[in-house]
């Protein structure tokens, strides 16, 4: 997280989309709680196949599908309104690509954005290469414990 923090792109950015951590994924609370004063974030919830984007609000979260603690309440937003986003996968190549967890509700939503994608990750969640579907969308920069690497698409 304190490599995501440095980057100049984090700290210029106002609206930020974030997942809320489940146990097995490299945790975010801390920086919900760290940042939540100074940038505005937003946390997906799904719905149906895709994924709205509401306001984080420490106290306005419940379990919702797959377990996963999502905001309530009815102020959709945008993706449009995102400055970055924060992708969760559980594993990423050194392309950008990722592998998250089969149900493509990241893939649908980022399909159509100019957000800086980033994907956060632990040093064994890092791979060379991945394979990917045209549909597939990859990341800007993955960070890990040790690698800022950013992807130059073409």
């Amino acid at each position: 997280m304190q490599r995501l923090e440095r980057l100049a792109a984090f700290l210029v950015s106002e609206h930020i989309l974030v997942y809320h951590s489940l146990p097995d994924e490299l945790g975010t609370h801390n920086l919900l709680e760290k940042w939540h004063t100074g940038k505005r974030f937003y946390l997906p919830r799904v719905n149906g196949v895709n994924l709205d984007i509401l306001p984080y609000e420490q106290t306005g979260l419940e379990i919702g599908s797959f377990h996963i603690e999502e905001p309530t309440g009815n102020e959709l937003h945008d993706i449009s309104e995102m400055d970055m986003i924060i992708v969760p996968a559980v594993a990423y190549d050194r392309r950008g690509n990722r592998i998250g967890r089969g149900k493509g509700f990241y893939d649908r939503l980022l399909a159509d954005t100019k957000a800086l994608k980033i994907g956060i990750a632990y040093d064994f969640q890092l791979f060379d290469e991945i394979s990917a579907s045209p549909h597939d969308v990859p990341v800007d920069i993955v960070i890990t414990e040790s690698h800022t690497i950013v992807i130059h698409h073409t």
